[in-house]
């Protein structure tokens, strides 16, 4: 019987050695750059993670108002205007309110001192101030934006919308959107809609205005060079 040869793997396997920690073996490629001590990715890792201030960050951010606003319909002998979104309504019987009840523009600078931090429709123009007694809407939302941007914000835009089932406002949409912007001295877009006659809105005894404000900081060197 010829001689058993003798197996070659039991010979020529050699043995491994374990690289040293940190170390990549002679001969092999690494997997990606992160696996390379000296990598910048490597390097940030280790020094743990970036200390953000977000009170740095939030002064250079936009804010977000809500505001809201309600007034009841006037007695239909009262011979109150209607004064809404800046505009009158001839014909049409106003709205009950310490001002000119013009619920449109009262919803915009509630969305306004909502969204720069500057307290509430109430806070700002109370009943208790005799100087807002019968105060245009044009006026409440033209002195709105003055104080907020004496705040150090500008206004980006200001959507309102109006719920009620008169007046009837399509035909003067537009009109409204442009007089709403003058007073606010920025961009403000009008739009209504009803409540298929349900509640006190459907049932005609008062109107509710809804609105979104956009406001932004101003840094104190812009607002310097801006007028």
């Amino acid at each position: 019987m010829p001689a058993r040869q003798p197996d070659q793997s039991e010979h020529s396997a050699q043995p491994v050695l374990a690289a040293p920690a940190g170390t990549v073996p002679a001969g092999t490629a690494p997997a990606d750059a992160d696996s390379q001590p000296s990598s910048p990715s490597r390097a940030r890792h280790a020094a743990g993670p970036a200390t953000i201030d977000l009170n740095q960050i939030a002064q250079f951010l936009p804010r977000t108002g809500i505001g809201t606003d309600v007034h009841a319909f006037a007695a239909p002998d009262s011979g109150t205007p209607m004064h809404l979104a800046c505009l009158e309504w001839p014909g049409e019987v106003g709205l009950a309110g310490h001002s000119d009840g013009d619920v449109v523009a009262h919803a915009c600078c509630d969305a306004l001192f909502s969204a720069a931090g500057l307290g509430d429709l109430g806070s700002n123009f109370g009943t208790a101030e005799p100087q807002w007694k019968g105060a245009s809407g044009t006026a409440l939302l033209s002195e709105a934006a003055r104080r907020v941007r004496e705040a150090g914000f500008e206004i980006g835009n200001i959507a309102v919308q109006l719920v009620g089932e008169r007046p009837r406002v399509a035909a003067r949409s537009a009109e409204a959107s442009r007089a709403l912007s003058e007073a606010a001295s920025s961009r403000v877009s009008f739009c209504a809609t009803t409540t298929d006659h349900l509640g006190f809105l459907g049932r005609t005894e008062g109107l509710l205005a809804v609105a979104t404000a956009l406001v932004y900081p101003v840094p104190d060197a812009v607002r310097a060079v801006v007028p």
